[in-house]
């Protein structure tokens, strides 16, 4: 698979431009590669989050996939599936269509991850808590998929 990162800062500027010229300053925090101050999320678990970063995968049949990857400082392994899953489908429906919205064609791809910090793609990490569910997008709404 090919991975480039995506710079959702540009995409969401540009996005909301062309959809009717909402403020730049709400699309400012949309990324962290910049090194702005990313917006913080309310979570339906009571966490707080922020978007660490967005890459861009080409899937074996052609469709991208796209992964928002997320940081919860206060997020541990322990918290109970209800939470979580909550969490995770709340991130992929309030904040990650809205960062690009041309993801919510139907049928796109989206993984949401939660960790309790930053880390590299990819790279294996056993003190880090981490999580991920991958979602489609049916009627402007991410369904979950299951692996």
């Amino acid at each position: 698979m090919r991975r480039e990162r995506w710079h959702i800062a540009m995409a969401a500027v540009a996005a909301l431009a062309l959809q009717g010229g909402a403020p730049a300053a709400q699309a400012a925090g949309a990324g962290a590669q910049d090194g702005a101050e990313e917006e913080r999320l309310a979570l339906p678990s009571g966490l707080v989050a922020g978007l660490q970063e967005a890459l861009r995968e080409e899937g074996a049949d052609g469709r991208a996939v796209l992964r928002f990857r997320y940081v919860a400082p206060a997020f541990t392994r322990d918290m109970p599936l209800e939470e979580i899953a909550a969490d995770l489908e709340h991130l992929c429906n309030v904040d990650a269509l809205e960062r690009l919205p041309e993801a919510g064609g139907e049928g796109a791809r989206i993984v949401v991850s939660l960790a309790d910090r930053a880390g590299e793609f990819g790279v294996i990490d056993r003190d880090r808590a981490q999580v991920f569910e991958a979602y489609r997008v049916e009627n402007g709404r991410c369904i979950w998929e299951v692996f």
